[in-house]
């Protein structure tokens, strides 16, 4: 269960005007499973959806939802990144972070930890000492953000989101909870700063009840399902849990839930993301994301050469 959670009918309502038509769906995948970093399970929720349908998006896990027995908890080893923004949202659980440039610290129960790698950083992301004894529950998402050209080489920057900083909204009915991130719904704006214009929101929608928000025509629109069933769009395709919809043009995106949900999950769980799509070539190469090949040459030279900075002495191991 998501831990930011808020009585629907305080919360200012989400509306949409009766002759907008939802965004139909061009396509619905489902991600295969796999593992990250020292092995946590992971679903890869744009695997198979080319770089242009997804565009200014690059790269998107869900991780978890798992519950650690004690010892059991991972996380990443220092690695570098150059050329886009990495976005940590965890839904549930305990993260902490480290980079080269002095950022860090720990998310929780919905906070989200938004670093934008630029011009190369390192960094690493792994749960707390006090976690890996006890064990606990986690989940969570991180999504790649695209740079344009002319931020690719930004100078790096961190963004500590916290749980109660999210724009809260509910939908025209109170059956649904909208969390905006980042971006702007219905003239509500999140807290998240961003060199690409996006929206990033994640919602809660009790059985039976039906979303519908306001969305820009210039902005792609993808659907995530991260706990339930539904449907999504238009024509109300089928959609449950590890799916991604990609939908079509329109001002609109609609949800709903199914009246029968899982026990363990009694509400469908959706991520909602739009961009303005940057329209440039990507060359992506493990974690650089330029936009030509030549450029990955460069990130991977001046890597290897140090100029992404260096891991903390107090993070090194002692001899």
């Amino acid at each position: 269960m998501p831990a930011v959670t808020a009585d629907t009918l305080t919360l200012p309502r989400i509306t949409v005007d009766e002759t907008v038509r939802p965004r139909a769906v061009r396509s619905v995948t489902t991600a295969p499973t796999g593992y990250e970093g020292e092995g946590f399970p992971v679903r890869r929720a744009f695997a198979g959806v080319s770089q242009r349908e997804l565009d200014p998006f690059v790269h998107m896990d869900q991780m978890g939802e798992v519950e650690y027995a004690p010892g059991e908890p991972k996380g990443t080893p220092w690695h570098p990144h150059r050329g886009f923004e990495t976005v940590t949202y965890m839904i549930d659980g305990v993260f902490e972070h480290a980079d080269s440039n002095g950022g860090g610290g720990e998310i929780t129960n919905g906070d989200t930890q938004w670093m934008t790698a630029g011009g190369g950083i390192l960094h690493i992301e792994k749960p707390p000492e006090w976690l890996v004894t006890s064990g606990g529950l986690f989940h969570g998402i991180q999504l790649w953000v695209n740079l344009p050209r002319e931020h690719k080489l930004a100078s790096p920057r961190y963004q500590d989101i916290r749980a109660s900083k999210a724009r809260l909204l509910s939908s025209a009915d109170g059956g649904a909870l909208v969390r905006v991130i980042a971006g702007e719904i219905g003239g509500h704006e999140g807290p998240g700063t961003t060199y690409s214009p996006i929206t990033l929101a994640h919602a809660t929608v009790s059985p039976g009840a039906q979303l519908d928000l306001p969305w820009r025509a210039d902005f792609n629109a993808l659907v995530y399902v991260l706990a339930g069933n539904g449907t999504v769009g238009a024509e109300q395709r089928p959609i449950h849990k590890g799916q991604l919809a990609v939908l079509g043009a329109g001002e609109a995106v609609r949800v709903a839930a199914g009246t029968g949900q899982p026990s363990a999950e009694p509400e469908l769980e959706v991520l909602l993301l739009g961009g303005l799509p940057i329209r440039e070539p990507v060359v992506h190469y493990g974690p650089f994301v330029m936009n030509t090949r030549a450029e990955v040459l460069a990130a991977l030279e001046d890597y290897q050469a140090g100029r992404f900075g260096v891991v903390p002495a107090e993070t090194l191991p002692h001899t």
